[in-house]
């Protein structure tokens, strides 16, 4: 019998499609009875995500710890970073799997000064994160140098797409630890086909309201099939700051026909499905979007950019993919959503099949938990050869 694992994940920010991963493996993990946990921030966000949360908690038995984590670089990390060192000297992991950029930090940080008393693997999952930033500006340079250097306390790097892997390459060179590709995954129920109601609206986004998911460019998309006579609807669905809520909602007010387009709070993604024909996400920037995995899975009608890990999403058919930045480009696949809805729902059904065998949450678990396990007997067998020098996390 294979021994049980005690597992930390460790993220900063618990909203969005990283919570979403990481929900979905520690659940997976603890049905394959692994001790599981979580530390996160301590501000979550809307009362949706603060329920989930607390459901997750209850569920996992090493519980979820809630400490402040700053969203940008500052003294501060340097108290985030011994409490979450304290954490793990009190739940003793075998493993801490380190979510995002700041959570990268933290986490990889914190098992190194772990391992004074016994192995820690310690393993960073970028989601994105550090990669979105430009080489060439100050944060790009100071975050990219960073993740240079804590490479050196990392025992694999587990990108959730090909993508994301690349950029990693590009943007801070070939990593000096192991790296490996595995890509997010559905839980079986989530392949059930979602039927719109009877008063389903033509367009849904969803997502978080800010530029980088393109809610400006759906609004403008709109627009334009409004300027052609036609009168589509819309719905738009997710979390923003008021600043950004009020933002968007001005725009729509100013583009877009009154009554048009509605608002609507965060809602579970396949309830939203229900209430409109096709799925519309204009990304800017992506790494491997659990919304479009949904959407597929679910047999929805989808338009999606050509950015991040998408296409890997849309094999064989990236030529469906449409420019990102290019509200032109969104309205003419909007266009054709309107003129030809039998094809679009072929090509869904299509997706939803690909999608199911390719993106199992079972066999991405399953994987994780080999390179798990493969890492700490790496790092048994270096603390039995060389017991002084593998206790110093300096090295």
């Amino acid at each position: 019998m294979r021994k049980e694992l005690s597992i930390l994940h460790v993220l900063r920010s618990p909203v969005g499609g990283l919570f979403r991963h990481v929900t979905d493996l520690a659940t997976a993990q603890r049905e394959a009875g692994h001790a599981v946990g979580l530390i996160c921030d301590s501000v979550g966000g809307d009362a949706l995500q603060e329920d989930r949360i607390a459901a997750l908690g209850a569920q996992l038995s090493l519980g979820v710890a809630r400490i402040p984590m700053a969203r940008s670089i500052g003294p501060r990390d340097l108290r985030a970073t011994l409490r979450v060192a304290r954490r793990i000297a009190e739940v003793r992991p075998d493993i801490v799997h380190a979510h995002g950029a700041k959570g990268g930090v933290y986490g990889r940080l914190a098992a190194a000064l772990g391992r004074r008393q016994e192995p820690v693997a310690a393993f960073y999952a970028p989601h994105g994160g550090s990669l979105h930033y430009d080489p060439g500006s100050l944060e790009g340079r100071v975050y990219f140098t960073v993740e240079r250097a804590l490479e050196r306390l990392t025992d694999a790097l587990i990108h959730v797409s090909a993508y994301e892997a690349e950029a990693y390459r590009e943007k801070i060179g070939a990593p000096r630890c192991p790296a490996y590709v595995v890509r997010n995954g559905l839980r079986p129920e989530e392949f059930e086909v979602v039927e719109p109601s009877p008063a389903a609206v033509d367009f849904l986004f969803i997502g978080e309201l800010r530029e980088l998911k393109g809610v400006d460019l759906f609004i403008e998309a709109l627009a334009l099939l409004e300027e052609e006579g036609r009168s589509p609807r819309a719905l738009i669905v997710g979390p923003g700051t008021p600043e950004h809520e009020r933002r968007y909602r001005d725009l729509a007010n100013a583009k877009v026909r009154a009554n048009r387009v509605a608002f609507r709070p965060p809602m579970p993604a396949r309830s939203a499905f229900a209430l409109a024909r096709a799925v519309v996400l204009p990304s800017r920037a992506e790494s491997m979007p659990y919304i479009v995995l949904e959407a597929a899975a679910s047999g929805m009608p989808l338009i999606a950019t050509d950015v991040g890990g998408i296409p890997e999403i849309f094999s064989g058919e990236t030529e469906r993919l449409v420019q990102p930045g290019d509200p032109q480009a969104l309205a003419a696949a909007m266009r054709a959503a309107l003129d030809e809805p039998e094809r679009l729902a072929a090509e869904a059904v299509l997706r939803r099949e690909r999608v199911k065998q390719n993106f199992s949450l079972a066999a991405a678990a399953g994987r994780i938990e080999g390179i798990y396990r493969d890492a700490l007997e790496a790092r048994y067998s270096s603390m039995r050869a060389h017991p002084v020098a593998e206790a110093d996390p300096s090295r």
